[in-house]
């Protein structure tokens, strides 16, 4: 057969165009709302509620086939019920013919369970991953993890946002005349604050020696600070306020050893009882956060200044659905 006398389906390559759609759950659409905007588009109407025996039903109302979707949704508190919702909505979306499925955590579930500290432990993080790989998830987007290990327990790509070009930001623009000294609240999170460091010229830097006890969660004691933190304004920085009582104590220790000033800033105010109280009756002089989880108007206090995560969400699902490098929003490094 001649090319002429082809048939006009023989000759089809028409590439279907690309088609953007975001999605979120109910843990935090505040955020997912900012973010879609500044994609220039909306949230995909979504239809979620609890049964009486509280198993969670999910339904999106308009098509999805062939889209590329970005579900959004914080692990935050119900953490179980809004990871099973997270789940379901992946899993609907793998069922109506979604061409490529995102996963956006602002906050990634168990985090903090990334491995066995004693026998018969679960690595919880990893079961984490392990689950929305199976409901149907191709790639995901998480903010600022515990640890950089968790991105190789998802079977597939993973974008690892910092929230350091927010936070330092505003920290460089409101104290940057200030004699600043960036100090970890442990030896783990010290690569870290090296970041911090060069992000506001080349501060010195300094960590809190402490003991844990591994039978008694959200406690520490901080021993003593190393380096020299004398009069200066100390940012104390770290990935997340759980109970507070970590990041308090570290406060007080600086103050302790002469510091002029501190300032914590933290990705993740998951702000459990009784972290307000502990924050509010610290010697920080202010709590600078992100909004990866929502904060309730009943936990918000004088001194917490809470930073839009929304933008580097939004820059960071652009680069992914056209086919960009997530890693130069970070100058390389991501």
């Amino acid at each position: 057969m001649s090319k002429d006398t082809r048939p006009p389906s023989a000759n089809i390559r028409k590439r279907p165009k690309k088609q953007l759609m975001v999605f979120s759950g109910r843990a935090n659409p505040g955020l997912a709302q900012e973010v879609a905007a500044q994609l220039g588009t909306e949230l995909v109407p979504t239809s979620a509620y609890d049964f009486a025996n509280g198993e969670i039903y999910v339904r999106f109302e308009e098509s999805v086939r062939g889209s590329d979707a970005f579900v959004i949704q914080s692990h935050t508190s119900p953490i179980n019920e809004n990871i099973m919702e997270h789940l379901l909505m992946v899993d609907a979306l793998k069922r109506a013919s979604t061409k490529r499925i995102t996963v956006v955590m602002p906050f990634y579930g168990y985090a903090r369970q990334d491995k066995k500290h004693r026998g018969r432990e679960p690595i919880s993080a990893r079961l984490v991953a392990d689950m929305f790989r199976t409901a149907g998830a191709d790639r995901l987007i998480c903010v600022d993890l515990h640890t950089d290990q968790i991105q190789g327990f998802f079977d597939g790509p993973v974008d690892h946002l910092m929230a350091i070009p927010v936070l330092s930001e505003y920290v460089a623009r409101k104290y940057g005349d200030e004699h600043l000294a960036v100090v970890s609240p442990d030896a783990g999170r010290i690569k870290v604050a090296e970041q911090w460091s060069k992000r506001l010229g080349g501060a010195p830097l300094a960590f809190i020696h402490k003991t844990r006890d591994i039978n008694r969660p959200n406690e520490m004691v901080a021993n003593r600070v190393v380096g020299d933190v004398r009069g200066r304004v100390c940012v104390l920085v770290d990935d997340m306020i759980d109970t507070g009582g970590t990041i308090t104590k570290a406060a007080d220790a600086l103050m302790a050893d002469g510091a002029k000033d501190v300032v914590i800033a933290a990705t993740h105010a998951i702000l459990s009882e009784p972290a307000v109280e502990r924050l509010q009756a610290c010697s920080a002089r202010e709590v600078i956060v992100t909004n990866t989880l929502p904060i309730p108007p009943e936990k918000e206090f004088e001194g917490l200044t809470t930073l839009s995560i929304a933008p580097l969400i939004s820059a960071a699902v652009k680069e992914v659905f056209e086919d960009g490098s997530v890693t130069s929003l970070f100058g390389g490094r991501a």
